[in-house]
């Protein structure tokens, strides 16, 4: 698996998979001109070229995450006040999150993207600084995990795969490895 993320990790080793995990080091920049789901599909193919050529025993995953609001996507957080800016900017609406896995084998490349829809209610100034204080939003896209406090406390629904706004559509690679 090409990423450090422990969710990311965490949710292949659950579905019983043995891997190694390794991170790519990469510029994730994109073309200003792709939007939402061309975004991560990019960076998840990104991700993949860096590996090159792969044996037949070997599948390389790769993933990307992105928050979608207003016609832009909210990537992960610079700093904390970036981090801040996001949540306000997320507070009371509804916000798409794309999820893209990518998957290198001998013979080919594959892409596979899956959205969820997820609306937060009103945050209050007080609890935008509680969660910055307290929980870690500089490694995840649009600030937040669905799987700590924000998800807990302040997101009301969700329409999609849990697991896709956590970062990792695990249905579909489940999917994809059980047809290799």
């Amino acid at each position: 698996m090409a990423s450090q993320s422990p969710r990311r990790q965490e949710l292949l080793k659950s579905l019983g998979y043995d891997f190694t995990s390794v991170s790519p080091d990469i510029d994730e920049s994109y073309p200003p001109e792709l939007k939402a789901l061309e975004i991560t599909e990019f960076l998840a193919k990104k991700k993949s070229l860096y590996f090159g050529k792969v044996d037949e025993n070997t599948v390389v995953i790769t993933a990307d995450t992105i928050v979608w609001l207003d016609g832009r996507a909210l990537e992960k957080p610079k700093n904390q006040e970036n981090a801040k800016e996001m949540l306000r900017s997320l507070s009371g609406k509804t916000h798409h999150v794309y999820t893209s896995v990518g998957f290198t084998t001998s013979v080919d490349f594959q892409v596979f993207t899956d959205v969820s829809e997820v609306h937060f209610s009103d945050l209050t100034e007080e609890e935008i600084v509680y969660y910055v204080q307290n929980f870690n939003p500089l490694d995840k896209a649009g600030a937040y995990g669905i799987q700590d406090w924000m998800g807990l406390a302040k997101i009301d629904q969700i329409k999609g795969s849990y697991f896709t706004i956590m970062g990792f559509p695990s249905h579909l690679v489940y999917r994809y490895l059980s047809s290799l």
